[in-house]
């Protein structure tokens, strides 16, 4: 019986991922590696769209290969590789290029959103095409979902729009994707705002718990965490958002019930609750953390993972382009 494949992707756009990004999705690529054929690949690519200071891109990428398999990716269940090991992403983009319209192509949320803050001179072309990349990224590999978070909808929308485009044109070629939303996992809010989601592009880091900081950066954080005047610990999330913000936390982290906490701490200070909240958060990011490091100290061993996982990418990934270019009447190259 086929799998059923999964695909994904991430931007190794920083030098640590943080507890939202774990909570909220990483987490479930690791449990959807189970009875799935998952693909996840660290969209290099499509970092470009930004400014680039090479060795820090490299040291990036490579942070983020690590803390994916110390977070649960294995190599061995799934296929873990960079965008930029499998020429067939570029080749396939720009036929997803040729195929979308100027204008739905201009009503992508991400490059309207983007190219108003920073105004449309100065607003990459790649961050114009950087939709089409990504329908490629998914047809690629013939994904029968993508795990996604809700404001990746459009992405995969136009995805199918595009899919379906070549298959009524030019025989049928690509798997129509479904998105997969994530399930609502715990939402995890920035701790100094507690009312703004956990972000690296909040204005400071003060509130965000990255997983590759020391101990006593994060302990200094969550110690420093907004609370309120009141000194009872519930949750409420709009009387209390930074104390409810912490219970998540904890109970994410701890496996406990946010109710079985709110007994625990009946009658106890925010100092106890904020101390055993860091313990808990401490506890569970340090072998991961741990493994990480081990990783990136010994990077042949870990860009050969990457290469391991690129071979395996670029069998599927190479057929669905053979099927793509005869389909279009594209001569057959010489091998």
């Amino acid at each position: 019986m086929t799998q059923t494949r999964v695909l994904s992707g991430i931007q190794p756009t920083s030098d640590s991922f943080h507890l939202g990004n774990y909570l909220g999705a990483l987490k479930q690529w690791v449990e959807l590696q189970d009875g799935n054929d998952a693909f996840y690949c660290i969209v290099d690519l499509h970092a470009l769209t930004g400014e680039i200071e090479p060795a820090l891109l490299k040291q990036r990428t490579l942070a983020a290969a690590a803390q994916l398999i110390a977070l649960g990716i294995s190599p061995a269940k799934s296929t873990l590789f960079l965008q930029s090991h499998v020429p067939q992403h570029n080749q396939l983009g720009w036929i997803m290029e040729c195929l979308a319209g100027f204008g739905e192509a201009s009503r992508m949320t991400q490059f309207k959103d983007k190219s108003a803050k920073g105004g449309a001179d100065s607003a990459r072309v790649g961050l114009f095409t950087y939709p089409m990349l990504q329908a490629a990224d998914i047809l690629l590999y013939q994904a029968h979902f993508v795990p996604v978070g809700e404001d990746q909808r459009q992405h995969i929308e136009l995805t199918r729009d595009l899919a379906t485009r070549f298959n009524s044109r030019f025989g049928e070629t690509f798997r129509l994707p479904e998105g997969y939303i994530l399930k609502a996992g715990a939402k995890i809010y920035d701790l100094a705002e507690p009312t703004s989601k956990m972000s690296k592009s909040a204005g400071t880091t003060a509130g965000v718990l990255e997983i590759m900081d020391t101990p006593e950066i994060n302990v200094k954080k969550i110690k420093g965490a907004a609370t309120d005047a009141d000194r009872e610990i519930k949750f409420a999330e709009k009387e209390k958002p930074g104390i409810s913000n912490l219970l998540t936390i904890h109970a994410a982290l701890s496996g406990r019930s946010i109710g079985e906490l709110e007994i625990a701490f009946a009658g106890k200070g925010y100092g106890d609750f904020k101390a055993e909240v860091a313990e808990v958060v401490l506890e569970y990011l340090r072998p991961i953390r741990a493994k990480a490091l081990e990783l990136l100290a010994d990077e042949k061993y870990l860009i050969d993972l990457l290469h391991q996982g690129a071979e395996k990418a670029r069998v599927v990934a190479a057929k669905t382009l053979e099927n793509t270019y005869e389909n279009l009447g594209l001569v057959k190259r010489d091998r």
